[in-house]
């Protein structure tokens, strides 16, 4: 006989007594089962919305399997707990039984609670199952109305075959392929349908023709115009854009500049202490102009190499001797550029340029989403890779608004992508196609680029008197503010500390740096106006070959110093050294400064071979005897660098497409005459100014070089410059007949040295491609036919009529 333990009975009636929170507790899981179905659904519905990513749409949705799936299997979970519900009612009504002693009738309120909960979870259960068949009803009809559509528009979102767009079915291809590698596309409505292809293709992009029925209702983007900065004292005129009126107060120009950099608060602190000289410099232009009216340009100013982007390896080397040239440069465009008196946008990172650009989101593959609002972009090499990258087909159609500050110059060998690879011109930072005049220098290299430069402190008639009374007759200054840069001179050291006290300005941390002699009397890094102070107490500021081409020396000169500098044999280039290895250009560089050497000269600078002992130390003993002046060339004088950009903005512009380097049967007849010294084309008095042509196309002098000689020198040789904008005037036959070269043959190729005449062979080649007129450039076989003009006095990038 079995014996039942009293704990146990009490333990199963306890049991049985808790079943109605657990009823609660279905009843919780039939109610969140119901919320989970109609989120089910109303996701399923809602992911075909188009404003959705497309990463997220699958077409397959909409077939319904996974939705009638899900339905199943809740329907199935619900039968399962109406089973389970129904063998605990019958386990509790059993007990219940039991309890009441034999009695079998029941009231009404005493019912078997299970029994309305298992009806309730049925209707539920039955709910569901309609539920699912009238989804699954619903789904197969939208399939097959889906299907109708997508028949009825598949003629309609075919890729048109229209001679005038020969690319669009290819993009459609790539588009069907690649659509998901940028999610700019998806932000510009592309869902992976056919119809968003050609829409994109046709509406963002112009690679297709306009859908007919999509003419009423594209939407038409309203440009977004940038706002104008509006001028001190100006009133927009109703009729026209907003005049440039000259600026005096700089303080705006500081904030819009920024700050958290160390070369920004360089850069701040120059102009803040040029701002008295940059106000006087204004006046003047402005009275040599007169009533000329001026357009307010809106300009951005990229600086991409300070951006995190690119490294940003410059500011940390502000205060560690750093080269500062870059940022000398950038400070005085944007004040030039402020005074003037144009709307200014400066970036110092590529947030910043995305957001004014209207950089659509994704990874830049896509145009921008609104009209260009700015008229002229300055940046530099890291800038302009940075915009190609972000700004995609927008990059090409507005290229012809980039400035490009380049230090050492890209000459058009080196900027014409397809010729550059052919013919083993490519560097790293070439190949752009851009106009080589968008490119502007800080020297005067070639007149293949613009003259960018920058400006020196001047000096009134009562600081030079000072500063030629205070001079020491004695003292020199080392260019170079990085140890490396005294290693291994000390030899014409010694013969310099034989004569003069030497000074230098060399960074170190805590100890003196092993590379300065001791006699040499070591600042350490100057600001900038105590490094003047001294350059105004020195004789004598002496480089070592290195840095090329920085702005020191024309400080040292505008002080009163007299600038000595090797000279480079061989000459410094691309092919001998390592420093310009990779830069687009092949100038031979024959000493540290050639603008110094060449366009200022003795008695202010010196230039001789420091490997000759003898003659370094007959300089010396000379520039001790020499007493100079403070000079300052005016290209490098605030209003020299005012006039000059001034200039570029209202006549240079590259949006205009050049006109075809035809061959010498299409071209028009050359307006020139042979001058009555037989030795060089004019333009003839009677000739028609070419409309449009700046500089003056009256300016033209065109000379035959000699074998082997650049444009570049041969123009230099009669005291003119050479003008690459000339040269479309002379690529014809006719200009070789009026200057008497017989041509037995006359050719049209890409070639950088061309127009030019060959011998042996007496053969006549003319350029058939615009961007590769050059100036820079020479080969022995070749006599190259080079356009020359006139300049004005100190300005070498403007011609007489240029202003």
């Amino acid at each position: 006989m079995i014996t039942v333990n009293p704990d146990g009975k009490i333990m199963v009636r306890r049991c049985l007594v808790t079943l109605r929170p657990f009823r609660l507790f279905v009843l919780g899981i039939g109610f969140f089962t119901l919320c989970f179905l109609m989120t089910s659904l109303g996701g399923q519905f809602s992911a075909r919305r188009l404003g959705d990513s497309p990463f997220t749409i699958r077409t397959e949705v909409m077939g319904g399997p996974e939705s009638r799936g899900v339905l199943r299997k809740m329907s199935d979970l619900l039968e399962l707990m109406v089973k389970r519900m129904d063998a605990l009612a019958r386990l509790e009504n059993g007990s219940e039984l039991h309890r009441a002693g034999g009695d079998l009738h029941f009231p009404a309120d005493r019912m078997p609670p299970g029994a309305g909960l298992m009806e309730r979870i049925q209707a539920i259960a039955q709910n569901v199952s309609d539920i699912a068949v009238k989804v699954d009803q619903i789904l197969r009809h939208s399939l097959l109305l889906h299907s109708k559509v997508s028949e009825g528009r598949r003629d309609q979102c075919e890729a048109p075959s229209d001679p005038k767009f020969p690319d669009c079915s290819g993009k459609v291809e790539w588009m069907r392929a690649r659509w998901t590698s940028d999610p700019c596309y998806a932000f510009f409505g592309v869902d992976g349908t056919e119809c968003s292809f050609l829409i994109y293709l046709s509406e963002v992009e112009w690679f297709c023709p306009p859908l007919p029925w999509r003419n009423q209702t594209a939407a038409q983007r309203a440009p977004k115009p940038l706002p104008k900065v509006q001028v001190e004292g100006q009133r927009e005129l109703r009729s026209g854009p907003l005049q440039a009126v000259f600026r005096s107060n700089l303080s705006h120009l500081l904030d819009l500049m920024g700050s958290g950099k160390e070369s920004l608060i360089f850069m701040k602190k120059r102009t803040k202490r040029l701002t008295a000289q940059w106000a006087l410099a204004a006046q003047r232009l402005a009275q040599k102009l007169g009533a000329t009216q001026r357009d307010q340009k809106q300009i951005l100013v990229h600086i991409g190499f300070l951006t995190e982007e690119s490294g940003d390896v410059f500011s940390p080397r502000v205060l560690k001797g750093g080269p500062l040239g870059e940022m000398v440069q950038w400070a005085d465009i944007l004040a030039a550029l402020y005074v003037l008196g144009h709307g200014l946008r400066v970036t110092v990172s590529l947030k910043e340029l995305q957001s004014n650009l209207g950089v659509p989101p994704g990874r830049g593959s896509c145009p921008l989403t609104m009209p260009l609002p700015f008229d002229l972009i300055y940046t530099d090499y890291h800038g302009l890779q940075q915009m190609k990258q972000h700004m995609g087909l927008s990059f090409k159609k507005y290229r012809c608004r980039i400035r490009v500050i380049d230090t050492f110059g890209t000459e058009p060998a080196y900027n014409h992508e397809e010729y550059a690879t052919l013919h083993g011109y490519r560097t790293n930072w070439g190949y752009w196609n851009l106009n080589p005049k968008q490119f502007m220098t800080m020297f005067p290299h070639t007149p293949d680029n613009s003259f960018m430069g920058f400006v020196s402190e001047e000096l009134n008639e009562t600081e030079k008197r000072l500063i030629k009374g205070g001079k020491a007759g004695n003292m020199a200054v080392v260019y170079g503010k990085e140890a490396s840069i005294w290693k291994g001179k000390e030899k014409f050291l010694g013969i310099l500390n034989k004569y003069m006290e030497i000074h230098g300005t060399v960074y170190y941390d805590s100890q003196r740096p092993p590379e300065v002699p001791a006699f040499v009397k070591n600042h350490g890094l100057l600001p900038q106006p105590e490094f003047q102070q001294l350059l105004r107490k020195a004789k004598l500021f002496i480089g070592f070959g290195f840095p090329y081409e920085g702005p020191a020396p024309l400080e040292a000169i505008a002080n009163g110093c007299i600038f000595l500098q090797s000279r480079f044999s061989p000459p410094h280039s691309s092919l001998n050294h390592e420093f310009f290895r990779g830069k687009p250009t092949s100038r031979e560089v024959f000493s540290q400064h050639p603008y110094a050497e060449n366009f200022i000269g003795k008695p202010h600078v010196w230039t001789v071979d420091y490997n000759n002992s003898e003659e370094f130390e007959a300089a010396i003993k000379a520039i001790m005897r020499t007493q100079v002046d403070p000079y300052l060339p005016y290209e490098y004088t605030c209003e020299g660098m005012l006039e000059r950009i001034h200039a570029y903005i209202q006549h240079q512009d590259f949006c205009i497409a050049p006109g075809p380097a035809l061959p010498e049967a299409h071209a028009p007849k050359s307006p020139f005459v042979l001058a009555p010294n037989a030795s060089h084309l004019e333009w003839a008095r009677n000739a028609s100014s070419a409309p449009g042509a700046w500089p003056p196309a009256h300016s033209l002098r065109a000379w035959l070089a000699v074998p082997g000689r650049a444009c570049t020198d041969t123009c230099l040789d009669h005291g003119l410059i050479c003008e690459p904008s000339f040269f479309p005037f002379l690529n014809s036959q006719d200009a070789f007949l009026k200057l008497q070269v017989p041509c037995d043959s006359t050719e049209s190729e890409m070639n950088h040295l061309y127009p030019a005449f060959a011998q042996p062979g007496q053969e006549c080649y003319l350029q058939k491609e615009p961007l590769l007129f050059s100036c820079a450039g020479s080969n022995t076989k070749y006599r190259r036919l080079c356009p020359c003009r006139d300049f004005r006095k100190g300005q070498v990038a403007l011609c007489q009529g240029c202003l």
